[in-house]
């Protein structure tokens, strides 16, 4: 299976609205069930200029599968810094999508944005999520305790960060 990474299309809301209606996305993140199409469109159209967001998709099916997304500060003082957060279709994870997406984000963002710190938070039960985000050199800079509510009980979660080397 090819992937190809690219910049987020309007035509994209369907797959993205499937990716998010995943129960692992679901949980693993903090989206809630029930979204609607409407809901989910207004969040990959008209987005500022601070964010930018890529998406992977199979070139032989051109579904996508996969989703990453930046939002740079924009206080001054924190120019240099942006969240990222990152979504995997179910049935596709654990085939390097999440290592493409992650690859070509932080190219735009060193390369292209000037950004030299990346922050994200992830729950401390995802251990697939965290091996990928220290293989890229994030660091765990603290716990949040009970940082959200999911599966009727609070959750913990890392909130790590890469510096450019």
């Amino acid at each position: 299976m090819e992937i190809m990474i690219r910049s987020v299309a309007p035509g994209d809301v369907d797959d993205l609205a499937e990716i998010l209606s995943m129960p692992k996305c679901q949980r693993q993140t903090l989206q809630t069930p029930y979204k609607s199409i409407e809901e989910i469109k207004r969040r990959y159209t008209n987005m500022p200029d601070n964010k930018h967001v890529l998406v992977a998709v199979v070139k032989e099916t051109q579904k996508v599968v996969g989703s990453i997304s930046l939002v740079r500060q924009t206080a001054a003082r924190r120019a240099h810094v942006a969240a990222l957060g990152m979504a995997v279709h179910d049935d596709f994870q654990g085939q390097g999508i999440g290592s493409q997406l992650m690859t070509a984000m932080i190219d735009l963002a060193e390369n292209w944005l000037n950004l030299t710190r990346l922050e994200l938070t992830v729950y401390v039960d995802n251990q697939p999520a965290l091996q990928l985000y220290r293989k890229f050199g994030f660091v765990i800079e603290g716990t949040l305790s009970n940082y959200a509510f999911r599966d009727g009980v609070f959750i913990d979660a890392h909130f790590m960060a890469r510096v450019k080397p």
